[in-house]
């Protein structure tokens, strides 16, 4: 009979912890679930739901919910576990570091562009990075990619494609040439040389390409990431000055050339021959082509009388020595809100965004501009258009179509950039609209 108690007493006392634990995971998972949901109707009314570029996609069956991903994204809270499974929170912040992409140990995630509801225009490229034109390989930002660290793994791809195809011999002066100086172009360059072929590398501004226009001070957010003929660069935040330094160095110690303030205006196909002209007048031939050029090359334009007036601007160089002046900043990105940052202690800024909420900006991004504006270092004016520019001041639409006049002297416009599409339909290069279609899938 004692043993019958005892018995009971331990299977009594397991059950009961079984409970226990069982009730403690229940509640946990409900918790998790309702922070979740929470989250998820917080993006949803900041417009931060929707992804704009480059997202991750979850297959359900496939996730066994390690958390890996969650762990591995820089940007933090992108993804979240909702029912078990990782799902996407606040998709319009993704910037692509792939980092989720990499850490799922059961490949359940796939990196995509576009959406159902909302197209990407891109242009046709091969796994390879070759596109519909034989000969002609696109690496980085044009193709979907401008993270720098995905960037430069894409233009040492790129080549290492575009060289393993290559004719022993051929008729053009060069190997390759590749267009574009940034991330991807770089990297496309050094792997060439590493390969041994000789290669021309035209820029149409300056070394960095797009990197180069950012401000001098910015930090930019980057990864470690393997650069041909250097090795491993283990990054995690850097300045603007120390990456182009490291760029410059490289290319140094191997003899590499940029021909900067190069701009391609055409490339033409004769004879299995690329013939590149550029706008000085200047002529190349190659036997392959690589674009590593920005989406972002031609920005766009607002349209707006007095745009053409010199106190007008694409990009901030040099914000320190700006002092004392009346400023617009027109955009709701993160160029755009980077910018009226540094700017505004030691000058009046205004920035004006379309939306009615910032919906497209890394998490320190938006928290620096929500205290900036609790702070009143700056105005920003939601909903709201530029109607005209003029020497002294500029005016706004406004919510309810009310005018709004600013003194001004300055006026930098950060409205995204213009895909080269005559360029590149020019060449005979397919572009088409992508609704959620995989860039990287395991």
């Amino acid at each position: 009979m004692e043993q019958l108690l005892e018995e009971i007493l331990i299977y009594g006392s397991t059950t009961a912890l079984i409970v226990v634990l069982i009730l403690y995971f229940v509640r946990r998972e409900r918790k998790i679930n309702e922070q979740t949901e929470q989250k998820i109707a917080t993006a949803k009314e900041e417009g931060l739901f929707e992804p704009v570029s480059l997202h991750p996609v979850v297959d359900v069956k496939s996730c066994i919910r390690t958390g890996a991903c969650i762990a591995a994204c820089p940007e933090k809270d992108i993804l979240g576990i909702y029912n078990g499974k990782a799902t996407p929170v606040n998709a319009s912040r993704c910037v692509g570091h792939g980092a989720c992409f990499l850490a799922c140990p059961t490949q359940a995630i796939t990196l995509c562009i576009g959406t159902e509801k909302r197209g990407v225009d891109l242009p046709h490229v091969k796994p390879n990075f070759e596109t519909n034109v034989d000969g002609i390989f696109i690496a980085g930002e044009l193709g979907g990619m401008g993270l720098i660290k995905n960037a430069v793994e894409q233009g040492k791809q790129a080549a290492e494609n575009a060289i393993s195809g290559m004719l022993k011999s051929h008729q053009a002066e060069s190997d390759l040439l590749i267009v574009g100086a940034g991330p991807a172009g770089i990297s496309a360059a050094l792997a060439a040389k590493k390969a041994g072929k000789s290669f021309i590398v035209l820029e149409q501004d300056s070394l960095g390409g797009t990197v180069f226009s950012f401000p001098r001070s910015k930090i930019i957010m980057t990864a470690p990431m393997d650069l041909p003929l250097f090795g491993k660069i283990k990054l995690v935040e850097t300045s603007k000055n120390e990456l182009l330094g490291i760029w410059q160095d490289v290319l140094s110690k191997h003899q590499i050339q940029i021909q900067e303030h190069c701009k391609v205006e055409a490339i033409e196909v004769d004879n299995s021959i690329f013939q590149v002209h550029t706008a000085s007048g200047k002529y190349f031939t190659a036997h392959k082509i690589i674009l590593a050029i920005g989406r972002r090359g031609t920005p766009r334009k607002l349209g707006v009388p007095g745009e053409n007036l010199q106190k007008v601007a694409y990009r901030l160089l040099e914000p320190e020595d700006i002092k004392g002046k009346h400023i617009l900043v027109v955009g709701g990105g993160d160029s755009a809100v980077e910018s009226a940052l540094l700017l505004c202690d030691q000058n009046t800024v205004t920035l004006s965004y379309r939306s009615e909420a910032f919906a497209r900006l890394k998490a320190r991004n938006l928290e620096k501009i929500n205290q900036a504006i609790q702070e009143h270092k700056l105005d920003v004016v939601f909903s709201s258009q530029v109607i005209a520019i003029e020497e002294d001041v500029v005016s706004l639409k406004g919510k309810d179509e009310a005018a709004i006049s600013l003194p001004n002297n300055l006026v930098y416009i950060f409205a995204g950039g213009e895909l080269p599409t005559q360029f590149l339909e020019k060449m005979g290069i397919n572009i088409s609209k992508k609704y959620g279609e995989a860039i990287l899938r395991h």
